[in-house]
């Protein structure tokens, strides 16, 4: 069926799409826009899976200080292009992971991070303790590997609940920021002080 200019404006403005992605959704969809943008969307998540091996070397570095100066962050946050950087959604969303991080106090930006000695040292402490508690030796591996795994959603900042929706991890947002800035985001590093307290990244 035939889309018009506007019905593609419209949905260029719904879902940030492109011009030509935008009227083959319509096209898709027979002009409805609402199915169109949850097309669009649907296509845009299985993309963003292949954008993280991407180079991301533009971006920008968010700062956000808490409780009148007694809590400091400073997250790097990169993309593809300077053009993304400078959108103010892209700000937007550095700004909400700097709050994050000043809230949740993660250490580590990914399990990656973690060392392994650290990683090492919580599995005895998981094993001795299931032991303690005198779970049998055959589902000790299992107990270790899900106390492990809550240990990561703690201390790790993509497997934190984002702290303005917990229905999410702040990896799943960062997986919805690929989609919608159709570019490789990640967070390099960040820097978290609290007065008095030695420096947590």
């Amino acid at each position: 069926m035939a889309v018009s200019a506007r019905e593609v404006q419209e949905l260029r403005g719904k879902s940030g799409a492109g011009v030509m992605d935008c009227k083959r959704a319509l096209e898709e969809c027979d002009g409805d826009i609402e199915k169109a943008a949850v097309l669009l969307r649907k296509q845009g998540m299985e993309r963003a899976d292949a954008r993280v091996s991407r180079a991301a070397t533009e971006g920008l570095v968010a700062s956000y200080i808490h409780a009148g100066g007694k809590i400091g962050v400073l997250v790097e946050l990169s993309c593809e292009t300077d053009f993304v950087a400078r959108t103010d959604e892209f700000q937007e969303l550095s700004r909400n992971l700097a709050m994050h991080i000043a809230a949740e106090q993660p250490h580590y930006v990914q399990q990656d991070d973690v060392p392994a000695e650290v990683i090492e040292k919580e599995k005895e402490v998981y094993r001795a303790l299931a032991i303690k508690e005198g779970r049998p030796e055959k589902v000790l591996d299992r107990i270790v590997e899900g106390r492990l795994k809550k240990f990561y959603s703690a201390v790790c900042l993509v497997d934190q609940p984002y702290v303005r929706d917990d229905e999410k991890t702040v990896g799943e947002l960062l997986g919805e920021s690929r989609a919608k800035f159709g570019e490789n985001i990640l967070v390099r590093r960040f820097l978290r002080y609290q007065l008095g307290e030695e420096n947590e990244s």
